[in-house]
C-alpha cells in the first residue's frame, strides 16, 4: 500500500511522491530531495513536527494527500588554519588548501554525501551526515581519524573542536571525543558525567586544551589538560544554574554565566582562571567576552569588569570611569574595544594589539559595530565609513584604502597571532582590503573579480568571496589561491551561505573543483 505526498519548500516550490507506507521518512526525503534538486535537512508536518529519518511512514500517520514542509539544507564554508571546506546545499563537501591540514578529502570523498554540518580543528575537520554518522580527514593527530570511536559516532547532533581534539553530542546527550588527550580528545573518565550535554566550549592553552560541556540541568563537566580548565570537580557545587561559557582564546581558562547573573571561573589562575579579586562586582553580568588570557564582563548597568592577564585587557583601571553605558565588546588577542550607547569607543590592553585609540578617537563617534583580527580593531560607523588602529601591518593602517572605505556593510577579518587584514564588504558588492599581505591584506590579483560580492569567509591566512552569481573568489596565503589560468573552472557555483573556524567548488554541472598546494583547480565528475 502506498502513500500520496506533497513535499513544498517555503518558495512555493513541490513534488508530489507516492510511496510504500514501509519506506522510511529517510527515504522520502532522499525522494523529495532528487525531485526538487535542493538538499533538504528534514521534514516537517502541517503541524510543525519534525518527521525523524528513520521512522516508517505508517508510524507517521500522515493522512493521504499531506503536505510536509521541507527545510533546504543551508551550504557553509568552513576552515581549518590552511584549508578550506564546502558543504554544497546539496550534501556533497569540496576540500582545497593544505592537504595534510585537510585539503585533501579524497580519501573519505566517497563518504562525504548528504552532510548536515562541518567543524574544523586546527588540522582537520569533521563532518556529521544527515543519519547522524561522523565523517573525519585531515592530520590524524589532531582529530582527522575517528577510527577508535567510529561504532559510537552515531546520532551525532552537533560537534565542537579544540585546537587538536573534537567532542560530538548525540541525541540521548553523550559525548563522544577524539584527537590528542592533552587537547580534549579522551573523556572516559567523565564519561558517566557527561549525559544530557546541551553545549560544548573550548579553551586553549599554549600545550593543550579543554573542554567544558554545559547540560540541561545546569551544571558543567570538564576535560582536558586538568591545569588549563579541564579539571573543575573543586568548583562543582558552584558550576550549578549555569546559562553559559565563554573560554579564553589561548589562556586555559573558563568563565561560566550563571542565570542569577554571577560568574565562576576556573583553569590557569593569572589568564583568567581566577577571578577572586573582582568577585564582589560580577553581579547581574549579562555577557563574557575574552583575549588570550582575560575576561571582560558586561553588566547590565552597562559598566563592565575585567580580570586575568593585565598585559591582555584585564586591567582596566584608566578607562575604568568610562566604561559605562556600554553596550557591546570587541577584543583581540590582548585588548578590549567597547561600545557605549552614543556611539563612542573606549579600549584598553597591549597598545599594539588595539588598546591604544587616542590617535583615532575623534572619529570614533556613531560606532555601531566592531570587527577585530588578533592584532587591530575596525569599526564600522553610521555612515559607512571605517576607522582602524593597532598594528599598522596587521590591518590597525588602512589609510592607503580609506578613500575606498565608503558605504561599508561588514568586514571580516584573518585572524593569525602574528599578523592578520581586513577585508571590508560594500553595499555595491566590491571588497577593500588592509593588512598583512600574506594573511588576505593585499587582494590586488583577484580585484578585478571581486564584483557583485554578497558574503566574505575569513580563514587564518586568507578569505574566499561569495559573489551573486555564485562565483567563489579566494586570496591571501599561496595555498588558497588558484592559478589565473584556471579560474575559468570557478564559473557558476552555487551561493553558500558561510561559517568559520571557521578551493574547491561545486559547477552547475554538478562537477567537483577542487586545487591543493602548489596546484591550480581541476574539475572530477
Amino acid at each position: 500500500m502506498s502513500l500520496t505526498l506533497t513535499v513544498s519548500l517555503l518558495s512555493g516550490r513541490s513534488v508530489t511522491i507516492s510511496s510504500s507506507l514501509e519506506s522510511t521518512v529517510e527515504e522520502l526525503r532522499l525522494q523529495a530531495q532528487l525531485g526538487l534538486k535542493v538538499g533538504l535537512e528534514r521534514l516537517v508536518t502541517e503541524s510543525g513536527v519534525i518527521l525523524q529519518a528513520m521512522s516508517t511512514l505508517r508510524q507517521t500517520r500522515l493522512s493521504e494527500g499531506a503536505t510536509l514542509t521541507a527545510h533546504v539544507r543551508q551550504a557553509q564554508l568552513v576552515s581549518s588554519a590552511l584549508a578550506f571546506a564546502l558543504l554544497r546545499s546539496d550534501g556533497t563537501v569540496a576540500t582545497w588548501g593544505n592537504p595534510i591540514d585537510g585539503g585533501d578529502s579524497s580519501s573519505v570523498q566517497e563518504l562525504l554525501k548528504d552532510v548536515n554540518q562541518i567543524q574544523s580543528s586546527l588540522h582537520a575537520f569533521a563532518a556529521i551526515r544527515s543519519d547522524g554518522s561522523v565523517v573525519t580527514w585531515g592530520r590524524i593527530g589532531d582529530g582527522g581519524n575517528s577510527k577508535g570511536v567510529q561504532p559510537l559516532l552515531q546520532d551525532v547532533v552537533a560537534i565542537q573542536s579544540s585546537s587538536r581534539a573534537f567532542a560530538a553530542i548525540k541525541t540521548d546527550g553523550t559525548v563522544v571525543t577524539w584527537g590528542d588527550d592533552m587537547y580534549g580528545g579522551n573523556c572516559r573518565a567523565q564519561k558517566d558525567q557527561l549525559k544530557d550535554v546541551q553545549a560544548i566550549h573550548a579553551s586553549r592553552w599554549s600545550f593543550g586544551a579543554a573542554f567544558a560541556a554545559l547540560r540541561q540541568d545546569g551544571r558543567v563537566v570538564s576535560w582536558g589538560l586538568p591545569h588549563a580548565g579541564g579539571d573543575s570537580s573543586a568548583l562543582r557545587a558552584q558550576l550549578t544554574n549555569v546559562k553559559q561559557i565563554q573560554a579564553t582564546h589561548f589562556g586555559g581558562s573558563f568563565a561560566a554565566l550563571k542565570h542569577d547573573g554571577t560568574v565562576v571561573t576556573w583553569g590557569i589562575p593569572h589568564s583568567g582562571g581566577d577571578c577572586s579579586s573582582v568577585q564582589d562586582d560580577l553581579r547581574n553580568v549579562q555577557s563574557i567576552q575574552a583575549t588570550e588570557s582575560a575576561f571582560a564582563a558586561l553588566r547590565h548597568d552597562g559598566h563592565v569588569v575585567t580580570w586575568g592577564s593585565d598585559r591582555d585587557g584585564a586591567d582596566s583601571t584608566e578607562v575604568a570611569a568610562q566604561l559605562e553605558n556600554v553596550r557591546h565588546i570587541q577584543a583581540t588577542s590582548k585588548a578590549f574595544a567597547a561600545i557605549r550607547a552614543d556611539g563612542s569607543v573606549v579600549t584598553w590592553g597591549d597598545p599594539d594589539c588595539g588598546g591604544e585609540s587616542s590617535y583615532v578617537q575623534d572619529q570614533l563617534i556613531n560606532v555601531e559595530h566592531i570587527q577585530a583580527s588578533a592584532l587591530a580593531f575596525a569599526a564600522i560607523r553610521r555612515d559607512g565609513t571605517v576607522v582602524t588602529w593597532g598594528t599598522p601591518h596587521a590591518g590597525g593602517d588602512s589609510s592607503h584604502v580609506q578613500d575606498r572605505l565608503q558605504h561599508i556593510t561588514a568586514i571580516q577579518a584573518s585572524r593569525h597571532s602574528a599578523r592578520g587584514s581586513f577585508a571590508a564588504l560594500r553595499s555595491d558588492g566590491g571588497v577593500v582590503t588592509w593588512g598583512d599581505p600574506g594573511s588576505g591584506g593585499h587582494s590586488k590579483m583577484v580585484q578585478h573579480q571581486l564584483f557583485d560580492v554578497e558574503q566574505i569567509q575569513a580563514a587564518e591566512h586568507a578569505f574566499a568571496a561569495i559573489r551573486s552569481d555564485g562565483r567563489v573568489v579566494t586570496w591571501g596565503h599561496g595555498d588558497f589561491a588558484p592559478e589565473e589560468s584556471h579560474q575559468e573552472l570557478l564559473q557558476d557555483v552555487q551561493p553558500v551561505t558561510v561559517c568559520s573556524f571557521g578551493a574547491g567548488a561545486i559547477g552547475a554541472d554538478g562537477a567537483t573543483i577542487t586545487w591543493t598546494h602548489g596546484a591550480g583547480p581541476s574539475a572530477a565528475d
